[in-house]
């Protein structure tokens, strides 16, 4: 992990296209612009945790849904 120092209007880049800017500094936060290509995702880490946690509860009810049917279709033969 590289762990950098910025002030205020200051910017990091990463690679060629993309670049974070403090745009404010607060006594507990810090304010950040980020210009990035389209293609590429920009979350909050919640927010990646959220969907993450939406995909994973979202195939164990496939699974249920599947196992399911498997029973009611044992059940018809």
């Amino acid at each position: 992990m590289l762990i950098l120092q910025r002030k205020k209007n200051e910017a990091i880049r990463i690679g060629d296209n993309i670049t974070i800017i403090v745009t404010d500094v607060g006594n507990d936060s810090v304010r950040l612009a980020i210009e990035a290509p389209a293609h590429i995702k920009v979350l909050r880490e919640e927010l990646a945790q959220a969907a993450a946690a939406n995909r994973q509860s979202a195939e164990v009810s496939r699974q249920g849904l599947e196992q399911l049917l498997q029973l009611m279709n044992e059940q018809e033969n």
